[in-house]
């Protein structure tokens, strides 16, 4: 019986174990075979639609969470002339001070 076939389609995070460490992977729940489950992500890039799918055997998967959808990209056009446009980064957060830091010996 496959145990995760109620997150099907859905956007999931998954702790998993390879060898001896644990790594993290987001991506839609696109197949539950009842021994492991399929993780698939779209990317897009320069205008073309690259596709990643991986398997995860049940005795690997640590944690599943439901995530919600991330927010849809902004395709960045490039200006006249050929020159990259610089990418849109959000406002830097303000330096946080350092003066109480405790003195070093």
């Amino acid at each position: 019986m496959a145990r995760y076939s109620a997150l099907l389609g859905r956007r999931v995070e998954v702790q998993y174990r390879a060898g001896d460490i644990f790594l993290p992977a987001t991506g839609t729940l696109a197949a539950d075979s009842g021994r492991s489950i399929f993780l698939e992500e779209h990317v897009t890039r320069g205008g073309q639609v690259k596709q990643f799918r991986w398997e995860i055997p049940y005795p690997c998967i640590i944690r599943i969470t439901e995530k919600p959808a991330p927010p849809p990209e902004r395709e960045v056009k490039p200006r006249k002339g050929g020159a990259q446009p610089a990418a849109e980064e959000p406002a830097a957060a303000p330096l946080l001070s350092l003066r109480n830091r405790p003195e070093e010996v």
